[in-house]
């Protein structure tokens, strides 16, 4: 793995507390190493493959809609297991996680390595502003995908010393 740390906060802010996602990549700002990129999107798939390359390391923070839930409580899923929740969970968007994930394997576009951190929303309403339960699990959410951004680029700097003047590992 020789790629970038890509970081993707999924949501929509006009819809209360899928703002989420948004909210963390803002607070990130300024406190990532070089060599992260901070992004958000509307969870579109095609738009969601194209932020990220099949070497990158992606984490992927998300609100979902589990029933049944417990508003604020957290997740931290492989792609794989993202896929599967997906399947029992609701998203505000058209298309949820995994169809993105599907369809990138599909594509042969999943990247390296891909985590998913993920809290439970309450209120997905118009209007901005995230729900008591989710503003609350928002400095652990927050916490918990800046260890990830740590940890993959500990992991990357890993694999290309690995490779450095040896060819492929």
């Amino acid at each position: 793995m020789t790629g970038r740390v890509v970081v993707i906060g999924v949501g929509n802010p006009f819809r209360r507390d899928d703002g989420a996602g948004p909210a963390v990549i803002e607070a990130l700002r300024g406190r990532v190493p070089e060599g992260t990129v901070l992004t958000d999107s509307d969870g579109e798939p095609g738009r969601m493959l194209g932020l990220w390359h099949r070497q990158d390391a992606v984490v992927v923070v998300e609100v979902v809609h589990a029933h049944p839930g417990q508003p604020g409580r957290l997740h931290t899923l492989t792609a794989e297991r993202a896929a599967r929740c997906a399947a029992r969970s609701a998203s505000t968007h058209a298309l949820g996680l995994g169809e993105t994930f599907a369809l990138a394997a599909a594509l042969d576009r999943m990247p390296e390595e891909l985590t998913v951190h993920a809290v439970e929303g309450e209120d997905f309403g118009l209007g901005r502003g995230l729900s008591t339960a989710v503003a609350d699990a928002l400095p652990e959410l927050i916490r918990h995908v800046a260890e990830a951004i740590g940890e993959a680029h500990h992991r990357l700097r890993h694999a290309s010393a690995l490779t450095d003047g040896r060819g492929r590992a």
